[in-house]
């Protein structure tokens, strides 16, 4: 592996923690979005984390400033033609993530990987908009990137061998496990497995068998998972959970995975501005008031 400079294109949640992570790690980061705004609220982000490790003394203020140096904002595509790697980690829209690689692909050098951190759309439709599909492939993140320690490679139909244990790699370098995903098939493993129990969990508290409290409680110390899907969908967006649901829906034609009417009432809500951002805590709250009306 000759990775030392790293691209990450979008500066949002994901975005910031994987390019926190890079810098972290040693790399120079190139970090590009589409206005200074974003770039500064990914770097807010940044600090806001790294703060609390220098408080629980997991790093030095000195190791921070470090790596806030090694980061270079950017609002021009055309400065990741430095970069030895660039991952995408754009909004889950796969038109614009296709406009994003045949950016990157006319920009950066033609050795050089391009990888995607989408959590369910097709690699080989994102690496049908460049003219190196065996370079491209996923690598996803999961949030806070910082933290969690999973990374799923994705393989595209056309992504040789190369990129991904070059993939493997660059994943253990950054002090992640690394797991294959050998067929490009939507969802890869991990949301394959996690949207079904969303979508059951939504359905138990649509039917009214258990609060949101309860099934996040029964999930938690039943199944020893680290927190409910009601905790995880709010934390994640349930916007973002809508999407990935719909996306599966479309791929698979499987009405497994078609979304329950308050997931879709939810999202409405928040973008007409009844209740924006609301999650299932809001939901289960607004219930309660209601009911002691």
């Amino acid at each position: 592996m000759n990775i030392k400079t790293v691209g990450v294109v979008g500066a949002g949640s994901m975005g910031s923690g994987i390019a926190n992570l890079a810098a972290m790690s040693g790399f120079q980061v190139i970090l590009r979005d589409i206005e200074e705004k974003y770039l500064q609220s990914g770097i807010n982000r940044m600090e806001r984390f790294m703060a609390k490790s220098v408080a629980r003394g997991k790093m030095t203020e000195e190791q921070k400033q470090e790596t806030l140096a090694r980061i270079k904002t950017t609002t021009d595509m055309n400065d990741m033609k430095e970069a030895d790697i660039v991952i995408e980690a754009v909004i889950e829209d796969l038109e614009l993530k296709k406009e994003v690689f045949r950016q990157l692909d006319e920009i950066v050098p033609e050795n050089v990987i391009l990888a995607t951190n989408t959590s369910s759309m097709s690699i080989t439709v994102i690496a049908s908009a460049t003219k190196r599909p065996e370079r491209v492939a996923g690598l996803h993140f999961f949030n806070p990137a910082q933290i969690m320690k999973l990374v799923e490679v994705v393989r595209g139909y056309g992504t040789c061998d190369e990129t991904v244990e070059e993939l493997k790699e660059f994943s253990k370098a950054l002090t992640k496990e690394p797991i294959e995903v050998k067929k490009d098939t939507p969802g890869f493993i991990v949301n394959r497995i996690m949207i079904p129990q969303f979508i059951e969990a939504i359905r138990l508290l649509e039917e009214g068998v258990a609060s949101a409290e309860d099934i996040d409680k029964a999930v938690t110390l039943g199944l020893n998972y680290p927190m409910g899907p009601f905790t995880l969908q709010d934390y994640a967006g349930v916007d973002i959970g809508l999407h990935v649901m719909e996306y599966l829906k479309e791929e698979f034609n499987d009405d497994r995975f078609a979304p329950p009417l308050l997931i879709k009432q939810l999202v409405r809500a928040g973008r007409v501005g009844q209740k924006a951002g609301a999650g299932f805590y809001d939901y289960n709250k607004d219930k309660k008031e209601a009911l002691t009306k």
